[in-house]
């Protein structure tokens, strides 16, 4: 008796599934001898006669009641097929029986399916006007080449660390292309929404939260491959250092306080810096007329995500090989050694050794500092290796004064 509110419960899901998928099938089942076959009540049932099934007899049942549905959905088929070649109808109805019985054991994950499959239905116009008008072939390319890498290599490759010093883990690796190439996916349809001179910018901050420098090895790439985006290139990737101080600003507030006070001035320095100069060349961009020049097509560019992660390769070899010969006895040395990679890691790795007393608070702010200071050499790297040289000239003078910002911060708080 105690089970019976909750069975209830999951019948009334079950049916809910069914009313969902068919009323929108009904709106579109049509008039007249030609109609399709299913309509509200037909997926209504489909999906309770899931669930009853597989309540009574288990997955054996359920079995028995798929293949009769899809019997009848063969028979109804063969006789509409020539005015309505389309499968959709049948398949959702054989689908929506499943749900049925999966909402018996996960309502929750059922109800969701139901809404997702409703959502595709319904948006069947638009979704064929994307792939066929507005979707090209080098765009459809490049979304089943990020498919293959997410889905297919990237769970097979080794999570274990390989190459010199252990430096290398090939998971991780492979996740720095994926990045990249996410990246400049990104940044491609903000300029197809938006267009080149608000959207890469706008990515360029956005994506800065992911990875500033995967970002500026994107973006420029995608300034080298067409001349006309530099200047909303170069925006984005310097708004990406604005990303970068306060992503750091969050992360250490959460881990230390007095750190964050001790380096505040510094932070708003670096931050306000990156912000002015990103916004004087979203502003040059807003000026100029640059949509003559797109190069539409393609979402990224896999050459230039396998040459930022071959670089990226390096500077982290080059930090293990440091770390081997120096040791991680100083913590300047590691922090700035750390910071080739990433700079908030070992800026939050200072921190904490301040909010559990290692470290006193003013000894934390020059190893945070040199951590900011070689992950800009890491981005000047990729800047001149994806960008080419007009691309670093004008996005480097930039990132040197952000630094520069960032230690006048300290020469303030040394004089006062």
């Amino acid at each position: 008796m105690n089970a019976f509110p909750g069975l209830a419960l999951h019948l009334a899901v079950a049916l809910g599934i069914g009313l969902l998928i068919g009323a929108e099938r009904e709106r579109r089942k049509g008039k007249g001898p030609s109609r399709s076959s299913a309509g509200i009540r037909t997926f209504a049932v489909a999906s309770l006669s899931g669930a009853v099934s597989f309540v009574l007899g288990g997955s054996l049942l359920l079995t028995v009641t798929f293949f009769a549905f899809l019997l009848l959905v063969i028979v109804a088929y063969l006789r509409t097929h020539q005015q309505d070649p389309g499968l959709t109808s049948e398949t959702a109805l054989g689908l929506t029986v499943l749900l049925g019985a999966l909402a018996v054991q996960e309502p929750v994950i059922a109800s969701g399916l139901a809404v997702t499959v409703s959502i595709l239905l319904a948006t069947k116009d638009r979704i064929h006007h994307f792939v066929s008008t507005i979707l090209s072939e080098a765009e459809l390319e490049d979304a089943l080449i990020f498919g293959a890498a997410a889905l297919v290599i990237f769970p097979l490759t080794p999570d274990r660390n390989l190459g010199p010093y252990g430096a290398l883990n090939p998971h991780t690796i492979w996740k720095i292309v994926l990045l990249v190439m996410s990246i400049g996916a990104f940044g491609h349809v903000a300029v197809r929404l938006l267009g080149p001179r608000v959207g890469l910018p706008l990515a360029g901050l956005a994506s800065g939260f992911v990875s500033s420098a995967a970002t500026i090895g994107s973006f420029g790439a995608r300034a080298k491959n067409s001349p006309g985006l530099m200047r909303p290139a170069v925006a984005g990737a310097a708004l990406s250092t604005v990303a970068t101080i306060l992503e750091m600003s969050i992360l250490l507030a959460a881990t230390s306080r007095p750190t964050l006070s001790q380096l505040k001035v510094s932070l708003i320095a670096a931050g306000l810096s990156a912000a002015v100069y990103g916004a004087l060349f979203t502003m040059k961009t807003l000026r100029e007329e640059v949509s003559g020049t797109l190069k539409e097509g393609r979402a990224f560019s896999l050459k230039s995500a396998f040459a930022f992660t071959a670089t990226f390769c390096v500077v982290l070899i080059a930090s293990a090989a440091l770390n081997a010969w120096f040791g991680k006895s100083g913590v300047l040395i590691a922090a700035s050694v750390a910071g080739f990679a990433d700079t908030h890691s070992p800026a939050v790795a200072v921190a904490s050794l301040v909010a559990t007393g290692k470290l006193g608070v003013e000894q934390a702010v020059v190893p945070i500092l040199a951590a900011l200071s070689t992950n800009t050499v890491t981005k000047l790297s990729l800047a001149i290796a994806s960008g080419g040289r007009r691309f670093a000239a004008q996005l480097i003078p930039g990132l040197v004064l952000v630094v520069a910002s960032a230690w006048a911060g300290v020469l303030h708080l040394l004089l006062s």
